[in-house]
């Protein structure tokens, strides 16, 4: 596991990172009105808020769900450990600052493994005195690294919230994306959840937008439909609503009303 040398006294090597190749991670962090990214990564989210304007509201209502699903977890669930792979470059209301203003204690694992992302790795590191946050440097598809690293930090024995926000999109196959979740969710126990959300193929706008990122970012991305994504969460228990546009999973009063073209929900595993 690769972690900050704040954390490990072991110094690390600062990871390569080439500013002329758009990365996901980046162009989101744009849209999402952050200031971790490059020349590149601006041209690649301008060209796609020409087709698509609402694109930057879009990925702010993605993250209002994520804050959503977190309190819910950590509140009514009663879930105190939570996995958030692919969690990206730090925002405002990361998953560990939510999840521990609801219970403190919570311990919070990121995996990620774009080398921006993991230059901040010590703006993920924090956490409240009384809680644990840890960064796991792993592809989504190395499961088993996954599992055997977050159980440094998280009890596997009792239920984890595992987070996949945005990231299965970068998944072609529905048959790829299901067994990752499978092989994730076997090693938690149950009483856990799957949380998540993607981009749906229920708008030509979004399919243009996609269209072009996929031109010049990487990685690609892959849109499903609400029907698809469903089907992801074969043998979890839905939570209601199950699975709706992000602004329709219990939305709070803030909550914009219109449904937007990004599916999620959340399952909990018998």
């Amino acid at each position: 596991m690769t972690q900050d040398s704040a954390v490990t006294g072991v110094p690390q090597e600062s990871p390569k990172v080439d500013t002329s190749v758009p990365q996901t991670a980046r162009i989101w962090n744009y849209l999402l009105g952050g200031k971790d990214n490059f020349a590149a990564d601006r041209a690649v989210g301008d060209q796609i808020l020409q087709t698509l304007p609402r694109l930057a509201q879009n990925a702010r209502l993605s993250r209002s769900y994520l804050v959503r699903a977190a309190r819910y977890l950590a509140g009514a669930a009663g879930v105190r450990q939570f996995l958030d792979i692919g969690t990206g470059l730090p925002t405002a209301n990361n998953t560990h600052e939510v999840v521990q203003s609801v219970v403190p204690e919570a311990r919070v694992v990121y995996v990620d493994n774009d080398p921006l992302v993991l230059a901040h790795a010590r703006a993920l590191l924090t956490s409240s005195p009384r809680g644990v946050t840890d960064y796991i440097d792993a592809d989504l598809r190395d499961t088993d690294t996954i599992l055997r690293e977050a159980a440094r930090t998280l009890d596997l024995t009792q239920p984890v919230a595992l987070f996949l926000m945005g990231i299965l999109g970068h998944i072609e196959e529905d048959d790829e994306a299901k067994s990752i979740i499978n092989a994730i969710m076997a090693g938690l126990p149950s009483g856990s959840y799957l949380a998540m959300y993607d981009g749906s193929d229920t708008s030509e706008a979004v399919a243009e937008a996609v269209r072009i990122w996929n031109l010049s970012a990487n990685p690609r991305y892959h849109l499903r439909s609400p029907e698809r994504i469903a089907g992801l969460f074969e043998g979890l228990e839905l939570v209601e609503p199950g699975v709706v546009s992000v602004n329709e999973w219990k939305p709070d009063p803030s909550t914009p009303p219109d449904i937007i073209d990004q599916y999620c929900a959340v399952g909990r595993k018998p």
